[in-house]
């Protein structure tokens, strides 16, 4: 199954107003959901950049990292990517950091956005650090010891360091 979602820089730019809204509604394979993954997504041609921005939604199966159940962690976040025609020149190496902390793809003249590989580093980023079922899971006794010490550092406890120096 080939996941084409390549919009053409083309089509951006021809499109009413230089606006082009795409729907995405497809799995992500490398994230396990539990339905396709959907995304309203407007492209704006601005010139040297493009923008993309909009709304991600889906229920992820993801796996508890206390209890090792898997559980449903609901996604819905707004995406706001900037997009660089050209290789970033020193140009507009200036405008480009009015947007401060805005991070710019740079296209590098290539002829289309790869909204799915967007879609995919949006949803990675978005995932919690911890995962964690719920309030409930019968791992809580564990998170609370690992806040002092980090259970794979046990081994490191009782290996004795011989002192080289004498």
């Amino acid at each position: 199954m080939s996941h084409n979602h390549l919009v053409s820089i083309e089509s951006i730019e021809n499109a009413k107003n230089g606006v082009l809204e795409y729907k995405f509604f497809d799995e992500i394979k490398e994230v396990n959901s539990k339905e396709p993954i959907e995304a309203f997504l407007k492209l704006t041609n601005l010139g040297e950049f493009i923008e993309v921005s909009g709304n991600v939604k889906g229920t992820l199966i993801l796996q508890c990292d206390v209890c090792l159940e898997d559980f449903e962690y609901k996604i819905d976040f707004d995406i706001d990517e900037m997009y660089a025609k050209r290789a970033l020149s020193e140009s507009y190496a200036q405008e480009t950091e009015i947007k401060d902390g805005d991070f710019i793809t740079d296209l590098n003249g290539a002829e289309n956005i790869d909204i799915y590989d967007l879609l995919y580093q949006s949803v990675i980023l978005n995932l919690p650090n911890k995962k964690v079922c719920g309030i409930n899971c019968n791992g809580k006794e564990f998170l609370k010891q690992e806040d002092q010490t980090d259970p794979r550092m046990e081994v490191f406890k009782n290996i004795k360091f011989e002192d080289k120096a004498k």
